[in-house]
Parts: structure tokens; sequence; C-alpha cells
């Protein structure tokens, strides 16, 4: 009885260290390491873009391409929203990509919301973290697209392709993307169907 019970604290002990060292974020040094804001373009013809799910529609709003630093990451499993959007990124290029910047900050999600705080003042103008930040609902176009977001870790830095999507569903859901950068409070996040998702 004692080996077993070692045994099991032991194989407890390894899977409690393995999920934790997945958990940890990846160091980056200090410097801009996504300079570029996100870019967007007007659909050249959208009646002939299809995105489809089983019971949602979407409506595309714009072409969609952003390479940023991964802030923080959520996972959404019962919610209205979750069938579609398992994962919110919060995401941060320009400045909001630099170590030096986000180590002064708290940076935290909840019920599809990104938070940020700091101790006794920014380390840049609250305005540029709002016009280099964003939180971000995710619509993987596959589920190998799903399962690498579901695996991203606050320091990863992704490049996506996609389309900002406004989303109508069952028993009324219906989700209104962000087209701008610089909104805050609800209803300025992206909705995004990503179609290509580059990680390093």
């Amino acid at each position: 009885m004692r080996f077993w019970g070692l045994m099991v604290f032991l194989l407890g002990a390894a899977f409690l260290l393995i999920r934790t060292v997945q958990a940890q974020p990846i160091a980056r040094p200090p410097g801009v390491l996504a300079p570029h804001a996100p870019f967007q373009a007007p659909l050249t013809a959208p009646s002939d873009l299809r995105l489809e799910k089983p019971g949602y529609r979407f409506s595309p709003v714009a072409s969609f391409e952003l390479e940023a630093r991964v802030l923080s990451k959520r996972l959404y499993h019962t919610d209205p929203a979750a069938a579609i959007a398992p994962v919110d990124l919060a995401l941060g290029w320009g400045p909001m990509s630099d170590t030096a910047v986000i180590r002064q900050l708290h940076i935290r999600q909840a019920d599809h919301w990104y938070f940020y705080a700091w101790r006794q003042s920014p380390p840049i103008p609250p305005e540029e973290i709002i016009r280099n930040s964003a939180n971000m609902h995710l619509i993987p176009a596959n589920a190998n697209i799903e399962r690498r977001l579901k695996k991203l870790k606050p320091g990863h830095i992704v490049h996506i392709k996609g389309f900002l999507v406004n989303v109508a569903g069952p028993d009324g859901f219906f989700w209104r993307t962000s087209t701008v950068r610089h909104d805050t409070g609800n209803g300025a996040c992206e909705i995004v169907w990503v179609a290509d998702l580059v990680v390093r």
C-alpha cells in the first residue's frame, strides 16, 4: 500500500509540475516586439465570402491582420459565446509589446473583458495603452487553429489573418465587432474569424 501511495503522489506531483511549466509566461527581453498596429481593409466582395459554423451566421465586416504579443489568455466553456469563440486573447502591439512596459502593469481577463492596472503611475499614457492593446474574441476557422489558440501563453507572438465579423446565433444571440482601436468599454472588443495563425 505504501508503494502505491508513493506512486500516486509522484504521478500527481509530476502532473502539477507539467501544468505549472505549461502555464509559465514566455520570457522576452525589453524592447518592442510587434511594432505595427493591426491592419484592416474593407471587403471588396463580401457576398462571395462564406464563414460557417452550425447554428450561427457570420457577417464579415473587414479583412483583418495583426502581429501582436499575447498579454493574457482566457478560455471559455459555458457561456453563450463559448460554442464559437472558446478563446479570448488580450493582445498588445507597439509599446504594449515591450516587456519594460508590461512588467509595470497588472493584466487580467474576466467575462470577455480585459483589465489593466498600475501601482503608482502608468508606464505609458493610458491613451497609449488603449490604442496599442485590445481584448479579442477569437473564432477559429478549424479544429487545428482552435487547439493552437488554446495552447498559447503570455509572451507568445502571434500573427493572425482573418476577418472582423458580426455574429448572430440561437435565442437572439448577437455580437457586434469593434472596428477601431481607440474604443473602450462595452462593444470595444474585436471579434476575429481566425483563418490563419502563426506563433513564435
